[in-house]
């Protein structure tokens, strides 16, 4: 693989005016401005809590807060009544900010210490609330910032639903939305801040669901063939399976339907399947893999068994000339400073965590960039990154040491430590975005690192296949 150099080595652009410097400082004293009312924004979306593909009151409200600011608006794009683009400018470059809203189901939490439901069929365990908030705060300003100085081209927000397993922005590639994209940036709520090159694994889903016969589970065992049978011994083969697989491999399910009384054979159940791989043809082959074993279970219990496919993305492909630009930006906007409420609220959070101590560091401060990154979870940003040069970052929003998809997310999430490091990402996607306008050569040494790091060769071909996006995958 070739070694690219950080974009500021090239020596391909002049410096910057000192008209837009002092802009870019005029757009981030705006922002701090408006921090209670994106706060209010990300606050709402919070507690609207809407899974994905539901996200109708989340979507809906990020779609007005654009409009009021001069952007148009497309809504319901590549099928999904909850996806949007808005867009503000004309002519190249094109940059888009992708941002999402949707939470995880069986997370309710309210925003304070202690585990207490907040009575929800749902939370934002993955802060996708502040992810949307942020985003759109970065494309009002990048907005202003472009019309004040007559800067040509054209800034757009993707409204992106479905992150948690729907895949949303697989369809939206699919469909062709970015095709005249040049540049996407993107961010994702955590525990620390970095900008490093970002990892992600390749994931295929799918409901499995088996079909059975009804009977008396003692009065008439031999009449019944139990679907839950079905979904049990597929289980089984695939754990047996995990021994003789990729060890960087992961799988994942849950039952989500098992039947309902001990004393009738289940005559439906259903099952939940994720693979992943930091390889998406390894993925492709462990699915297989699973498929067999779904079909083997359905033979010997006397079932029929389905599956339908609910979600697949790419692993992620990171793009180093605008990784760095997004390091150096997050360098000059720093970290976060905790108040002593925020310490009180963080210290609590950490003993829920295993901690003695609450350790500040990774909010405070910005983690050294590296180029290189192991993956952990799976994005369908890794869709966007293999269609259009791509760059992200995550900042603080929960309390160090609290993993995603954890109460201790979503509470953090709901109080003023997630509005801080959200503004974090906002401003740090506003200044990336501003310099990629000011240079827009950059464009061109991105789309060339794109075309080395996927090949000359490269076709997209969605994981997902061509089914239609699974709108009901949460109901």
């Amino acid at each position: 693989m070739k070694k690219f150099l950080p974009l500021s080595a090239l020596l391909l652009f002049g410096a910057s005016t000192l008209l837009a410097q002092e802009s870019k400082d005029d757009v981030l004293k705006d922002l701090d401005a408006k921090t209670k009312k994106y706060g209010e924004i990300a606050h709402n979306i919070w507690d609207f809590a809407e899974m994905g593909y539901l996200e109708e009151q989340s979507s809906g409200l990020l779609q007005k807060t654009l409009t009021d600011a001069g952007f148009t608006v497309k809504k319901g794009i590549a099928g999904i009544p909850t996806a949007f683009m808005a867009e503000y400018g004309s002519g190249y470059p094109v940059i888009a900010i992708l941002g999402e809203f949707d939470a995880l189901p069986g997370l309710s939490q309210q925003a304070v210490p202690e585990k207490v439901s907040a009575g929800k069929a749902a939370g934002h365990a993955c802060g996708h609330h502040l992810f949307g908030t942020a985003s759109t705060a970065a494309a009002i300003s990048v907005k202003d910032w472009l019309k004040s100085n007559k800067i040509q081209g054209t800034i757009r927000f993707y409204g992106c639903p479905a992150e948690e397993g729907g895949s949303g922005k697989v369809y939206m590639v699919r469909e062709g939305v970015f095709n005249d994209v040049d540049i996407a940036l993107h961010w994702h709520p955590g525990a620390a801040n970095a900008a490093s090159a970002g990892a992600a694994l390749a994931n295929k889903s799918a409901k499995f669901r088996f079909h059975g016969v009804s009977a008396h589970a003692a009065g008439a065992p031999d009449k019944g063939r139990s679907a839950l049978d079905g979904v049990e011994a597929m289980d089984m083969m695939v754990n047996m399976m995990r021994e003789h697989v990729p060890q960087e491999a992961r799988i994942h399910y849950v039952i989500t339907n098992g039947g309902k009384a001990p004393n009738v054979v289940p005559d439906f159940a259903e099952v939940y399947y994720y693979a992943r791989h930091f390889n998406r043809d390894v993925v492709v082959d462990i699915f297989d893999r699973i498929v067999k074993a779904a079909e083997g279970a359905a033979l010997g219990t006397g079932t029929t068994m389905e599956y339908e496919m609910i979600g697949g993305t790419h692993e992620l492909l990171p793009n180093l000339t605008v990784q760095k630009i997004m390091y150096d930006n997050l360098t000059k906007v720093g970290g976060i400073t905790y108040t002593e409420e925020e310490k009180a609220f963080g210290e609590k959070i950490s003993k829920t965590l295993g901690k003695e101590t609450l350790d500040l560091a990774t909010a405070e401060n910005i983690q050294p960039y590296q180029e290189t990154a192991r993956a952990y979870g799976s994005t369908d940003v890794g869709d966007v990154s293999f269609t259009v040069p791509t760059a992200g970052l995550g900042t603080a929003t929960w309390v160090p040491g609290t993993p995603a998809h954890s109460w201790q997310a979503v509470a953090a999430g709901g109080m003023s430590i997630g509005t801080k490091g959200m503004m974090v990402a906002a401003k740090t996607l506003a200044l990336t975005a501003m310099d990629i306008f000011e240079n827009p050569k950059t464009v061109e040494a991105a789309k060339a690192e794109l075309e080395e790091r996927r090949g000359k060769d490269f076709k997209y071909v969605p994981m997902l296949g061509n089914r239609p996006p699974a709108l009901d995958y949460r109901k």
